[in-house]
């Protein structure tokens, strides 16, 4: 199943639906068809406190909505995507360099990371599929991709061992890390140039952790105007995901709703020659299989 965050008719709504299916369940009203008994919450955060027990009632659910396709618990008229998680308990935690081909295309072989290198991007960045990302024209003239995976925290964690790592995954979603790259480069770090208002688009939705076979193996793809400009298979990473989990929680707890971008592959505008930033109107995708395609467009 995979979880999503929209607003309909005015209001923020969890909607769910299944892995192979486009339809959109508004949980909160199919819950109270189906399980009255139960609160579901309209939220996803508040949703994965619960997750233990609502994940297996929400399957339950969705097979009986499944029968009832023209009732008003499902999306039928236009809405708009929100980001999955709206406010998570922490600043986004980042993965910088974990794909070795990227590390080298900004620098050299000598820039592949022994360990991971961690940085955060400020809450204000969210942005949510089909949104528009604003260039800051007044601030910079290099705006950059990097289209990542990112792993939502389930559980509050400490010191993950990583044979236990997935116990605390709840999902994962897809994130561009758009940058600033004459910020970064200016200011010596990565924190501003990665921290502009709208700067890290996410979505559409969040495929449970239990699925996670078929993503592992998945490739992700990014692309600008319609042009492949990055590819590589999730295997490609250097620092997997549990051992990125193992690394971040020795002295950092985590939270349910923690988002950590796990990298991202070589192609990104910087690294070509000449370098290719983005540009008023270009259109960003950012597409594995297992979750769908993110999907914004640059404006003024």
């Amino acid at each position: 199943m995979k979880y999503a965050m929209v607003s309909y008719k005015g209001e923020r709504e969890l909607v769910v639906q299944a892995t192979n299916e486009n339809r959109l369940l508004r949980l909160k009203a199919a819950f109270q068809q189906f399980a009255p008994e139960v609160e579901c919450p309209n939220n996803l955060i508040q949703f994965i406190h619960k997750s233990e027990t609502l994940t297996v009632l929400t399957a339950d659910v969705l097979r009986q909505a499944n029968e009832t396709l023209d009732a008003d618990f499902w999306i039928n008229e236009e809405f708009e995507w929100l980001a999955p998680i709206q406010s998570p308990p922490k600043n986004i935690l980042c993965v910088g360099k974990n794909y070795a081909a990227h590390a080298i295309e900004m620098g050299s072989a000598k820039d592949i990371p022994e360990h991971p290198l961690i940085f955060t991007k400020s809450e204000n960045t969210i942005n949510a599929h089909k949104q528009p990302v604003p260039l800051h024209e007044q601030v910079t003239d290099q705006v950059d991709y990097e289209g990542e995976v990112a792993v939502i925290i389930g559980k509050k964690a400490h010191a993950i061992q990583k044979e236990e790592a997935w116990d605390y995954v709840f999902g994962f979603t897809l994130l561009n890390d758009i940058t600033a790259r004459d910020l970064q480069a200016r200011h010596k770090q990565f924190y501003l140039g990665k921290s502009l208002d709208g700067f890290c688009p996410m979505g559409p939705a969040v495929l449970l952790s239990s699925e996670r076979e078929t993503l592992l193996q998945d490739t992700i793809v990014t692309k600008v105007n319609g042009e492949i400009r990055q590819q590589a298979p999730l295997t490609d990473m250097i620092f997997d995901i549990p051992e990125l989990l193992h690394v971040i929680s020795k002295g950092m707890t985590l939270l349910p709703g923690d988002i950590i971008a796990t990298g991202t592959p070589s192609g990104v505008g910087k690294g070509m020659t000449p370098p290719k930033f983005l540009g008023e109107g270009d259109h960003v995708s950012v597409h594995l299989p297992s979750i769908g395609t993110l999907e914004n467009t640059m404006i003024r």
